[in-house]
């Protein structure tokens, strides 16, 4: 018989032990994980970033990963943005009674593998078990504290004029990867999440030149909107060059298919990256040697005119502007 987790498993008491003790200790133990109330850290001198994320991606196991990878991958990159080397996590579970515990298994074992890529380490968690219905299997929120690395200041407020703007891989691939696992579209195409922990290439970049001015992850909304977020905050204008944008041709050819803009799509393993016109060329050298960054690629500028719009240069040459985000084009993909 399959076992599954039942209301007994977040009471609290005997099964609740037996839950943490063979599944979440099992993937999640090291000197600080702790059976207490809280963990107590070292977190050395200077500044440290923290950040909180709920994932409730649907379906929870995707091609390139699951929820856990995931919970994993959001609350490190937004650390990573901020210049900041995860340290520590904490993680809480909301599961729904009757979710088989080899499923559980599954996602604690690719949030242990992904931790130990990062170098993070989940110190404390929580977990509670839903009634059938109350809740869609299971939901993960973590938090994350890193530790900010000298002389880095980064900011969606920091755009300058003539500043080039970088992608840090092709775009689009999570959110395509989500709608084809959801909708029965009738569609076959080789897609896979670009769900990964980037740390390591926040790092390279910084380790290169510490002149970057703003790194943002661009998840919900895509690159598209992140850009009118950077524009809005610094008060600048975005060029972008249409034919400089790297889209996988599988993703294109759906997106081609379905009238979407993989501009608008999500992702889980690229960063938009902006950084003065004399050190751009360092960081791309550095991205085009790095694990998760081979397809980075110089898709744009920021401009003085066309405060707060981002505007795209065509084929052809002309100039358009690029639609203001709009509603979640798909919702749960994170």
């Amino acid at each position: 018989m399959e076992k599954v987790v039942t209301l007994a498993h977040g009471a609290g008491g005997k099964q609740t032990a037996q839950l943490i003790e063979e599944v979440f200790k099992a993937h999640f133990s090291n000197p600080e994980f702790t059976a207490d109330d809280a963990a107590v850290l070292d977190v050395g001198s200077g500044k440290i970033a923290m950040t909180t994320d709920g994932f409730i991606v649907s379906p929870f196991e995707f091609p390139g990963g699951n929820i856990g990878k995931l919970s994993i991958c959001g609350t490190v990159n937004d650390l990573a943005c901020m210049g900041a080397k995860p340290m520590y996590m904490t993680c809480s579970f909301v599961i729904e009674e009757g979710f088989p515990f080899e499923k559980l298994e599954k996602i604690a074992s690719y949030m242990e593998k992904t931790a130990k890529e990062a170098g993070v380490k989940i110190v404390a968690g929580d977990t509670k078990v839903a009634g059938k219905g109350q809740v869609d299997q299971v939901f993960i929120t973590t938090t994350g504290i890193g530790k900010l690395q000298d002389g880095v200041h980064t900011s969606g407020a920091f755009a300058k004029p003539g500043d080039i703007i970088i992608v840090t891989g092709d775009i689009g691939r999570h959110g395509c990867t989500i709608l084809l696992e959801r909708e029965d579209l009738g569609i076959e195409a080789d897609i896979q999440s670009d769900c990964a922990p980037l740390w390591g290439t926040v790092e390279s970049m910084i380790e290169a030149s510490k002149d970057i001015h703003v790194i943002r992850d661009a998840t919900r909304g895509g690159v598209g909107t992140v850009l009118y977020e950077i524009a809005a905050e610094s008060h600048v204008g975005v060029r972008l060059d249409s034919e400089a944008i790297p889209v996988d041709g599988a993703v294109k050819g759906v997106c081609g298919m379905l009238g979407l803009d993989p501009l608008y799509l999500a992702n889980e393993g690229t960063l938009v990256v902006i950084t003065s016109k004399e050190t751009a060329p360092k960081i791309l050298d550095v991205l085009h040697e790095g694990k998760y960054s081979k397809n980075a690629a110089i898709i744009g500028e920021i401009t003085e005119e066309n405060e707060g719009k981002v505007v795209m240069t065509t084929e052809i040459g002309a100039e358009t502007l690029l639609p203001q985000p709009g509603g979640e084009l798909l919702p749960r993909i994170c």
